[in-house]
Parts: structure tokens; C-alpha cells; sequence
């Protein structure tokens, strides 16, 4: 399945895409994608929906987070070689880990507004994984289990906020808007392999990103794992699990987003973004 959520910010309802590309309102069946509607076991059940009767929602409809009521977005920093080395970083010998706040939640087409003053805004795209059940202490042979499914994110940072003065990347990703989610959660049963998903990002429609989740320093199972021994995990946290090479920093000399810019960014299977930069 495919899902979405719609309607204004803070106001969205739950929703799928059919097996014809059609949206279609669940809002009379789920009441939101989050907490126990995104267990595995109750994904499973809802494959058997005909959705097909249920209400098209109209095409202009904004789309909101893929998902709803997140706690806690954990975001692996330096995953793919090739970004660690235009980041100036050695490929870390275990995960780097660090978090976006909740209120830098977006819907999937939102407009970006630049932080006041910011010179050195930034674009990764990445896949992230979503938490279906709770989850602690898990092994890698098990966390696989633990997914509702994944989604597409942008993992925006201020660069000058992440790397210069405290030098904090908490504080450097945590804007409002610096989350984009969507535009859909693709259950594993969508997902043939996760480990194999083309990801890209256009700037202006210059391509800047290009790779694909093979590339990934530690997989979907060891992050899930990883985190889990040092944090318990609840149904609706996100897992951003890292971006390939590209980003504005890593160019020479580097290169950073003004307003006016316009990003577009892509998933293999879990749909496109588009943000226009304010």
C-alpha cells in the first residue's frame, strides 16, 4: 500500500493511492497513519481493502507527512562514503547519529522559507524508514519486522548553524520545514528491496544527488539495531537513514539555496518532492 495524508497543516486526514494511481480517503475506516494503525500486522490486514470505494480526494489537495503523530526523527549523518569525503570526514567506524525535531515536519510539495539571515541553507536527500511497533534492544535478524514502510525526506541543514560558532548539528537541522516527508509511506510490501533504491535531487533542474541505497555505509537492519540499544523506538518514529554525495557543501567552491530556487527530489518507488525556496 501506499500512504498518504492530506488537507491543511495540522489538519490532514489519513488516505491511499489504489492499485490505478487514485487517491482515495481512508479517513472512514483509519482514523490517522500513526500509532497502532502502523503496526505491520495491521498493514498486513488493510492490503485486503478494496479501496477502490472508497472517496477520490481531488488532485490539488495539499499533501502532508506521509505520517502522523511522530515522536523522534533520527538521522544518520555520513552513510555513503562518497558524502563523508566531501563532507572532509573519514567514513565513521559506526553510526553517526543525530536529531531533527518534529516541527521540522513538512508536507512533500510545501514551500521551503529560508531561516532569517541564513546564507548557507543546504539539500540531502535521503530514504527513511518508519517505525511500525515498538522497538528496543532489537536484533539486525529482527529489525526488519519492526518497519511500517519508508518514504522520502529531504534532510535540509544550515550549514553555519551545524558547522560554525557551537558547532551544533541539532540546531543546524531542526528549522521549521527542514523535513519534507512524502509524498507517500510505501509498506514492504511495496518495496522489493530496500537496498537497492535510486534516490536523486535536482536543483533548478540541475542534477546535484544520484545514487542509491546499495551504497549505504550501514544498512536499514544494522540502523535499527543500532538505535534501538540506545533509545526505545515508538510506531511513527522516522529514520533518516543518510545522504550519497552532491550536496551544496561538498561543491567547490560550495554552493547553497536562495530564495527563488526551486528543489525537486525523488525515491525509486516512493514518489517525488518539489520545494520552492522562500
Amino acid at each position: 500500500m501506499k500512504l498518504i495524508r492530506f488537507g491543511d497543516t495540522g489538519h490532514e486526514r489519513p488516505g491511499v493511492i489504489d492499485d490505478d494511481g487514485t487517491r482515495r480517503d481512508a479517513s472512514g475506516l483509519i482514523q490517522d497513519w500513526a500509532g497502532a494503525a502502523l503496526d505491520p500486522s495491521t498493514l498486513a490486514a488493510l492490503e485486503q481493502v478494496d479501496w477502490s470505494r472508497f472517496p477520490k480526494i481531488a488532485e490539488d489537495v495539499r499533501l502532508g507527512p506521509c505520517v502522523g503523530a511522530v515522536g523522534k526523527i533520527i538521522c544518520i549523518g555520513l552513510n555513503y562514503a562518497e558524502h563523508a569525503a566531501e563532507s572532509g570526514m573519514a567514513s565513521p567506524p559506526e553510526p553517526v547519529m543525530f536529531m531533527k525535531p518534529s516541527s521540522s515536519l513538512a508536507g512533500p510539495n510545501d514551500d521551503l522559507h529560508l531561516p532569517p539571515g541564513s546564507e548557507k541553507t543546504d539539500w540531502e536527500v535521503e530514504v527513511a524508514a518508519i517505525i511500525g511497533r515498538p522497538t528496543k534492544a532489537v536484533s539486525e535478524a529482527e529489525a526488519m519486522g519492526s518497519i511500517a514502510g519508508y518514504a522520502a525526506l529531504c534532510d535540509y541543514s544550515e550549514r553555519a548553524w551545524q558547522l560554525e560558532g557551537t558547532g551544533q548539528w541539532d540546531k543546524g537541522k531542526g528549522y521549521d520545514g527542514f523535513a519534507p516527508l512524502g509524498p507517500w509511506l510505501a509498506t514492504p510490501a511495496e518495496v522489493k528491496d530496500p537496498q537497492n533504491l535510486g534516490l536523486w535531487l535536482d536543483v533548478n533542474q540541475q542534477r546535484m544527488q544520484d545514487g542509491n541505497t546499495r551504497q549505504m555505509i550501514f544498512g536499514m537492519a544494522a540502523l535499527i539495531s543500532y538505535v534501538s540499544g540506545f533509545m526505545s523506538l515508538q510506531p511513527g518514529d522516522v529514520i533518516a537513514t543518510g545522504t550519497p554525495s552532491g550536496v551544496g557543501l561538498g561543491r567547490r567552491p560550495p554552493v547553497y539555496l536562495r530564495r527563488g530556487d526551486v528543489v525537486e527530489l525523488g525515491v525509486e518507488g516512493l514518489g517525488q518532492q518539489t520545494q520552492r525556496i522562500c
